[in-house]
């Protein structure tokens, strides 16, 4: 259980000041100069130190990812760009750190930029974000004022500008490069890797691409030191973590805890319980929609974090839990899950142009049992032919869901189908 006095975001409820006088008075913004003052080896390896993997999905190590931005300027600007088009069905919290504790992103920017060599940073907020966007413009605006960012950002020597770009609210855009795209003005469609951004980003120019939450917990694991940040969770799985629980929860919430905690306890100490009693647990989506689900019996002691939910089939992703009690259908829950992607699709690769639609229209089918049995591993044989071969990972994020459908639950997919069939059988026979 986390302590108080270790959080790390002290207003995700939005309860106290999230002016810069209130951050300031929270302990944010605190000896950043010195913090920068330390030089840009010293900050990633304490970056590296402190195990923070990346929180917006993937969990790739961030000191890691920005040692791969070049060391040595060739005449080229470099750029971080903050990932804050959070449109992953779930999952809700990098809008809890924008809308209540700003300065923690705005400092982080300034930091992680500095130790990348770049003087600009944008961050790309998601098109449905009205008012977080004003909330971080303000923010941004108020730290202009106090000299903390622009020349000699917070007295630190360093040139740095912050910008906020509001894209139109597609989900590809969440996806690295097709973000990239966006930001200059074209198309948002996923760029071929290599080059990596980190080598041809941004306008051509070497650029890392975070996720918010990532860059907001910067400044204070730089300050309270890389050991502290490293001793909460399993090996390999450090740190603190934005949990969004929704679903059939008693008290659906957004809590920061720490890594590795188990699935009971977040569920019994954060929202009052499942909804009905821990019986009444169907499955639930450990990591925002694009993840497999679990089924309920296998969930309750899973351990939150990276490589304990691969144990269980699934993934810690942007850790949105949804939860589902026995009310929910889940072949209906997946079926819509799959429309979603479908809409999604940016069409560049055919793999996803075609197989989104397709896999949909078979889980149309399935919701209403009017199909055959064999269909069910020809399903599932179509999400393999989509994962691994798109050039993002949506053609991955279809294909899951539908794969830990099928692993889970076979026997209700096949009762309906049968049961259907009978129906039908009558039918024909009454007539």
């Amino acid at each position: 259980m986390l302590k108080d006095q270790d959080r790390i975001f002290t207003n995700l409820y939005g309860m106290h000041d999230r002016t810069l006088k209130g951050a300031q008075a929270r302990g944010h913004w605190d000896g950043t100069a010195e913090i920068i003052q330390r030089g840009r080896d010293t900050i990633i390896d304490q970056m590296k130190a402190s195990g923070l993997r990346g929180r917006g999905g993937a969990g790739f190590p961030t000191g890691l990812k920005w040692s791969f931005m070049p060391k040595e300027s060739d005449g080229r600007p470099a750029y971080l760009v903050i990932n804050a088009d959070e449109s992953e069905p779930g999952t809700c919290k990098d809008r809890e750190i924008m809308r209540h504790d700003p300065h923690t992103l705005i400092e982080g920017a300034l930091i992680a930029s500095f130790a990348m060599n770049a003087h600009t940073s944008y961050i790309y907020i998601r098109g449905e974000y009205i008012r977080e966007r004003e909330a971080l413009q303000n923010a941004i605006d108020e730290a202009y004022d106090a000299g903390l960012l622009g020349k000699n950002a917070a007295g630190s020597g360093w040139d740095f500008d912050l910008f906020l770009h509001h894209g139109a609210g597609a989900y590809i855009c969440g996806e690295e490069t097709a973000l990239l795209e966006s930001l200059e003005g074209k198309k948002g469609m996923p760029r071929m890797k290599p080059p990596f951004p980190a080598g041809a980003g941004l306008y051509g120019c070497p650029t890392t691409v975070n996720n918010v939450e990532s860059i907001a917990v910067v400044p204070t694991i730089l300050r309270r030191g890389p050991e502290w940040f490293a001793g909460f969770g399993r090996p390999n799985n450090a740190g603190t973590k934005i949990f969004g629980i929704s679903g059939h929860v008693n008290n659906p919430c957004v809590v920061e805890e720490e890594m590795s905690i188990s699935f009971e306890e977040l569920i019994e100490k954060h929202c009052g319980g499942i909804r009905g009693g821990w019986d009444n647990l169907l499955a639930v989506i450990p990591g925002g929609s694009s993840v497999p689900c679990v089924r309920g019996e296998n969930m309750r002691d899973a351990v939150m974090d990276f490589d304990a939910l691969r144990e269980v089939g699934s993934s810690l992703g942007t850790a949105a839990v949804i939860v589902m009690d026995k009310s929910v259908d889940p072949i209906k829950a997946i079926w819509r899950l799959s429309k979603f992607y479908k809409h999604e699709s940016c069409g560049q690769c055919t793999p996803c142009r075609e197989g989104t639609g397709w896999m949909m229209r078979v889980m149309d089918r399935l919701v209403k049992g009017e199909a055959e049995l064999e269909e069910i591993d020809m399903l599932f044989d179509v999400t393999k032919q989509v994962e691994g071969h798109t050039i993002c990972a949506l053609g991955d994020a279809a294909a899951w869901p539908i794969q830990g459908l099928i692993r889970n639950f076979r026997e209700e997919i096949e009762d309906r189908i049968k049961a259907q069939k009978t129906g039908r059988m009558g039918a024909m026979a009454a007539e």
